[in-house]
């Protein structure tokens, strides 16, 4: 997860957010997915940015690398967070959170005749110092 580019001002954040991701199947068969999605959200302001992911196949026992790129413009910071008037005091320890949530549904075909019907998610959460945009920490 990367911040390219954040910038507050009267307690409005303007910012790109930038995700990398690894899905690994661990079947004997290839899985096709569709009807995929990630989702940006922000716990104050609810979803901020949604990115279908196209239809595909990953290969038996491999990984498919997927990055998405959100660009978030005019997001209003809630008044615990941003300080409204002058923007955050460097240093001040304001954090913003936000959660990611994929959604892969697919299915797995089984000796090319039974279908197997999967579907697999994943929710990530960041934590983001308001002052300068890095990242604090995030959970998966």
């Amino acid at each position: 997860m990367k911040f390219p580019s954040f910038t507050l001002v009267n307690g409005t954040a303007n910012f790109t957010f930038f995700q990398y991701v690894a899905v690994r199947n661990p079947n004997r068969y290839s899985f096709s997915h569709y009807d995929s999605s990630l989702q940006l959200f922000s716990s104050s302001a609810g979803p901020l940015g949604f990115m279908y992911i196209p239809a595909g196949s990953i290969a038996a026992g491999r990984t498919q690398f997927m990055s998405a790129t959100f660009d978030v413009k005019s997001f209003q910071l809630p008044p615990n967070v941003g300080n409204a008037g002058s923007g955050p005091v460097p240093g001040s320890g304001q954090i913003m959170e936000l959660e990611t949530r994929m959604k892969l549904v697919g299915s797995v075909k089984v000796l090319k005749v039974f279908a197997h019907h999967v579907e697999k998610g994943a929710k990530c959460r960041v934590s983001i110092q308001v002052s300068d945009g890095s990242v604090l920490g995030y959970n998966c």
